[in-house]
């Protein structure tokens, strides 16, 4: 990155006089009461921005567009999975989140009060997103992919007064019920919600618990009024909680908070996204997932564009046939400017008649951008030259709340260089160091931990639900003689000042933008009566990016040697984890082995069990206690 280019000085202004630099962007957004203070980062790594600032992500999104573009698109759902479209305009998205706010008001939420959103990609899930940001409640939203396994340590975790769930979801035309899941979630869980708000769909038949649940459209029959002005909130306020896979089994809440996270979307759709008023954009993300809440609810709507919210799957037509350009005729119908999507959705297009990308016009479309996995540089080149726009892939983490590494093309365009997301954005001070040393690694492409020195910028998470210290331990202390943020991610960086991301530090796993933590699965499939042990690690995968790979010690020792007996155990661990944690968390096989390779103090060797699985170098093995063990381990692997 030149020194005197016009981004370079954009980004050294917000790294070196932060306070002048955030100051300038929190006039992107509406205050109820300035800030006072920009920046307070007086108790490392604690970071309180806009303090004594007052506002409201709600009348951010929708309420202060009303006087100007009340009659415009703000919410257009699609759904392929029911052959539904419907637009909302701001003053329709206004009327029904006042709605939503009223029915939780009803149900006795109010500010401080946690309210868990399970739902599939339905415009109720945005009403219940922006009701809770109205009134001030922290909203927690959980994929509706997961299980009731999953979905119960979240609520356990959150303790909602009130989850937000629908009848059914559905993906390539399979309806899951989602009201069973969710009985089942609050039936093991230590917490119990005092109420359930449902959104009928007519998927699936529900049964009701009296006194607890509630359908949507009926309490909003009984409200006496629907008009719910917003609760301004302090700046450092939490806004909303979203679950994370760590490196242990127990999910941490990203905590984060309201003005700065506000203000970092209406930054981040100004300079990266060059998102303008009046248009639309498109994120084929889920709302379980931070893209959903950054760029698929918050960020498009601050920005006074409609957001296209999208259910079914990405080569499915209106009426569920086969269909591979149907995003591409969203985007012609809508006139989308900025998309975002998953590098794992186009290589499923890739496998499409290419012919599909020239059948539509495009010409609205100003940028593809790509985030959620290692971005391959084939399937980077094959989209590009299909479209004939910018390919910007981007990095970032559900920690971040949004993007850490990319272009910001609307400050200076730069080229993309395929196989990077790019260059540290503006508030990111992005290291690379020695993971054994700390020291800082200058010369280009040389590989270590890529983190963040502090202070982190708005929008960043405030810390880990709850759990201060899980917040400090886990991610400020990782890197000796260090107090930086680490992303546990390796990377390097060329000379042109580009980072290339190259896999994980820590045991998480990238299946097809869905991060899981294989401490969870491996917690989940344990606790099968026939498993004495197991290890899952994160393979590469042509499609996915990663995959599950499960290698589990039987306790009968004949499902060793009998092929049946090891099919019958492979799928009942397959069906253990589909019903706690979802077929998300699926490993893609579940392998028997005697013995699972480890050091002679007895730690799990998995990246030599990865290695092994990819056809690497395992690496320095001298710490092994049995090399039989991983020698095992690839016999199994190749058959």
């Amino acid at each position: 990155m030149s020194p005197h280019s016009r981004y370079a000085e954009f980004y050294r202004r917000s790294i070196e006089a932060p306070e002048d630099f955030w100051a300038e962007q929190a006039k992107l957004i509406d205050w109820h009461a300035q800030p006072t203070r920009i920046l307070d980062d007086a108790k490392p790594p604690f970071v309180n921005w806009f303090v004594g600032g007052k506002t409201n992500l709600c009348h951010n999104a929708v309420d202060r567009h009303l006087p100007t573009r009340g009659d415009s698109p703000a919410l257009i759902h699609v759904s392929t999975e029911t052959g539904t479209e419907r637009t909302y305009t701001f003053s329709q998205l206004h009327e029904e989140v006042q709605r939503t706010a009223a029915s939780l008001l009803a149900l006795g939420v109010g500010k401080g009060d946690r309210v868990l959103i399970y739902m599939p990609m339905i415009p109720q899930a945005a009403f219940a997103m922006l009701a809770c940001a109205r009134i001030g409640a922290i909203h927690c939203v959980v994929f509706g992919g997961f299980a009731s396994g999953a979905l119960a340590s979240r609520i356990e975790d959150a303790a909602p007064k009130v989850v937000v769930s629908a009848d059914a979801g559905s993906r390539g035309g399979k309806v899951v019920a989602y009201k069973p899941l969710l009985d089942e979630a609050i039936r093991v869980s230590s917490h119990k919600p005092e109420a359930v708000l449902l959104s009928d769909r007519g998927l699936a038949p529900m049964e009701l618990v009296a006194g607890r649940d509630h359908l949507d459209s009926e309490v909003a029959a009984r409200l006496s009024s629907a008009d719910v002005p917003c609760e301004w909130l302090d700046a450092t306020d939490i806004s909303y909680t979203i679950y994370t896979s760590g490196t242990t089994g127990r999910p941490k809440g990203v905590q984060r908070d309201t003005g700065g996270y506000a203000v970092a979307l209406a930054a981040s759709m100004k300079h990266i996204f060059d998102g303008r008023a009046g248009e639309t954009y498109f994120s084929t993300s889920d709302i379980g997932w931070v893209v959903g809440h950054s760029y698929i609810v918050y960020g498009p709507l601050i920005a006074g564009m409609a957001t296209l919210m999208y259910e079914g799957l990405p080569t499915q037509g209106m009426n569920r046939e086969p269909d591979g350009g149907i995003w591409w005729r969203l985007v012609e119908k809508y006139k989308v400017t900025v998309m975002f999507s998953a590098p794992t959705a186009v290589r499923v297009l890739k496998k499409q008649d290419p012919a599909l990308l020239k059948k539509y016009d495009l010409s609205s479309l100003r940028a593809l951008f790509l985030a959620g996995e290692p971005l391959d540089e084939p399937t980077a080149r094959w989209i590009s030259d299909g479209l004939g726009v910018p390919i910007i892939d981007n990095y970032w983490q559900t920690e971040s709340g949004w993007p850490i590494i990319t272009l910001a093309n609307a400050v200076e365009r730069k080229p993309s260089k395929f196989g990077s997301p790019g260059v540290p954005m503006y508030g990111f001070k992005v290291k690379i160091l020695d993971e054994s040393t700390g020291e800082e690694l200058t010369a280009p492409n040389e590989k270590g931990v890529v983190v963040i020195e502090g202070p982190t910028p708005p929008g960043f998470m405030q810390t880990v639900w709850k759990d201060d210290a899980r917040f400090v331990n886990t991610y400020w202390k990782s890197v000796p003689g260090r107090m930086v943020y680490s992303t546990f991610d390796w990377g390097i960086r060329d000379e042109d000042g580009y980072f290339y991301i190259l896999g994980r530090t820590d045991d998480v796993i990238n299946v097809a933008g869905h991060r899981l933590g294989t401490r969870e699965i491996e917690e989940c499939i344990s606790g099968h009566a026939g498993v004495a042990e197991v290890a899952v690690v994160g393979v590469a995968d042509a499609l996915k990016g990663q995959v599950a790979m499960a290698f589990a010690v039987p306790k009968d020792s004949q499902a060793l040697s009998d092929p049946a007996r090891a099919l019958t155990l492979e799928g009942e661990v397959m069906q253990r984890v589909n019903d706690e944690l979802g077929a998300v968390a699926r490993p893609a096989r579940v392998r028997f082995v005697s013995a699972l390779p480890k050091t002679r103090s007895g730690k799990l060797l998995r990246r030599a069990i990865q290695a092994v699985c990819e056809q690497r170098d395992p690496g320095d093995l001298t710490t092994m206690d049995d090399p039989a063990s991983l020698q095992q381990i690839r016999q199994v692997v190749q058959g």
